[in-house]
């Protein structure tokens, strides 16, 4: 079993920053990918961010040059760093991780950006 806690969301002004923190807990070690991803209100969720084993890290296009997935492992920790943030990012984020075959989420952390 694996727990994720996210945390670090708000309301930022539309080019302000946020940084997101998800803290894993329980059977780690056997995590293989660690990810962000959101849903705004009306849409299915999707992909942020991914950070593979090896270190592979993948975003979508929409977030590409203004938001950077990091890890700490010390930590057990993977971050979202969001800059220039706009309208269209507002939604839940969560921190999601695959472990062997299970897919284990966080409970979610709001993200609002105001134009």
């Amino acid at each position: 079993q694996v727990q994720l806690v996210e945390s670090g969301g708000g309301l930022v002004q539309a080019g302000g920053s946020l940084r997101l923190s998800c803290a894993a807990s329980g059977s780690i070690v056997s995590i293989n990918t660690m990810a962000w991803y959101r849903q705004a209100p009306g849409k299915q969720r999707e992909l942020v961010a991914r950070f593979s084993s090896g270190g592979t890290t993948t975003y979508a296009d929409s977030v590409k040059g203004r938001f950077t997935i990091s890890r700490d492992s010390a930590k057990n920790t993977v971050y979202l760093q969001m800059n220039s943030l706009k309208p269209e990012d507002t939604a839940v984020y969560y921190c999601n991780a695959i472990s062997l075959v299970v897919t284990y989420w966080g409970q979610g952390t709001q993200v609002t950006v105001s134009s």
